[in-house]
């Protein structure tokens, strides 16, 4: 997201000192980088308490000892759930985990919520809320970019009634060489696929709750892989990346319908020819349209067509969002108040990615139960 850091300033405030009656003893399971920006985030959350960490290398167990002075790491859930009994599991782990530890907690009578996409197929996303609804326990997922602050003038801007129907949007998350060279994200085995699961779920998932999350009904798609199987031989970040074990794709381009008469567009890259990396939706309604990317609306006014851009929005930098999204979850468990991402929705948006990989074994179009 290139533009609409121009429009969203820091401002002056006091932060009000939260009285907390309750913690939640909360654990992590998953060890590895995205870990570590939950602990920077939780530290900042009255309502949680780190009591223990996962992860099957001990050396991530160090780390969490060692920076954040967790003493109590596991390399099995299991023996996790037994001996510390948490409140809550925060799985960080490689998607194709993401089912088996939810389970595994929420039968153990914790709340879960785990990192993006929820799972590998919508399938392990049903498994995983039917467990906790079986079990009486919460889950959500952590899609942070519905707390974007530009999310939120969308729809405050909708509820006004500036949008009217939404008919069309356009989700793109695109790299101009961005290939992670660390973890598993080019191994479809463990991943589930390439970018459109691991870079185009976030703008997916924040574009699809700002158009009210209608219900998907089909798919259309397709995928190609053409850089990311050979060896880094082009300066970029991230160069060297695993390209022996690189079985995802480079792009992903897909349409989806929605039973509201809605059509989503989508276009995911690590790997695309393009000018710049673009992360943005645009929104058209019969009554006004919205880019994500510069935070402006675009409607008819006094008998002028007007491109109205937002002049102050707080500043979403640094781990916000994550507050936000564990924030909220916290909140859930100890108030009672509403999930903004529950486990319906990463089952949506898993259907959504579904469906476009589907279309492209396919090559044609697929239903989406």
């Amino acid at each position: 997201m290139a533009n609409n850091s121009a429009v969203i300033t820091d401002s002056f405030k006091v932060e009000k000192e939260e009285k907390v009656n309750k913690k939640l003893r909360w654990a992590i399971v998953g060890c590895g980088g995205i870990s570590q920006t939950h602990m920077g985030a939780i530290k900042k959350i009255p309502q949680i308490e780190v009591v223990g960490c996962c992860d099957i290398k001990p050396d991530r167990l160090k780390v969490m000892k060692d920076q954040w002075g967790i003493e109590a790491g596991y390399e099995k859930w299991d023996d996790l759930l037994r001996e510390i009994k948490p409140d809550v599991i925060d799985v960080c782990t490689p998607n194709g985990v993401h089912c088996p530890a939810v389970v595994a907690a929420v039968e153990a009578g914790c709340h879960a919520i785990t990192e993006k996409p929820m799972a590998m197929n919508p399938a392990e996303c049903q498994q995983m809320i039917d467990a906790a609804k079986a079990n009486d326990r919460k889950l959500a997922v952590g899609f942070q970019y519905r707390y974007h602050p530009v999310c939120e003038m969308f729809t405050r801007a909708k509820a006004a009634g500036d949008i009217g129907d939404i008919m069309f949007v356009k989700c793109q998350a695109l790299r101009r060489r961005g290939i992670p060279n660390w973890g598993v994200f080019g191994q479809k085995e463990l991943q589930g696929g390439g970018p459109m699961i691991d870079i185009g779920v976030h703008i997916i998932e924040s574009a699809h709750y700002c158009i009210g999350e209608p219900r998907p009904i089909a798919a259309s798609g397709n995928i190609w892989t053409y850089i990311g199987d050979k060896p880094s031989e082009v300066e970029s970040m991230w160069p060297g990346w695993d390209w022996k074990t690189f079985t995802v794709e480079d792009l992903a381009v897909g349409q989806v319908r929605f039973d509201n008469g809605c059509i989503m567009q989508i276009e995911s890259s690590f790997s695309a020819h393009i000018d710049h990396d673009i992360w943005n939706f645009t929104i058209m309604g019969t009554k006004g349209g919205f880019n994500f990317d510069t935070a402006t609306l675009f409607t008819d006014h006094a008998g002028t067509m007007i491109n109205a851009k937002a002049g102050y929005l707080p500043n979403p930098g640094g781990d916000s969002l994550f507050v936000a999204k564990l924030k909220n979850f916290a909140n859930g468990i100890l108030e009672g108040t509403p999930l903004r991402a529950p486990g319906e929705s990463g089952l949506a948006v898993q259907k959504i990615i579904d469906g476009v990989y589907r279309s492209a074994a396919a090559g044609k179009e697929v239903a989406i139960d």
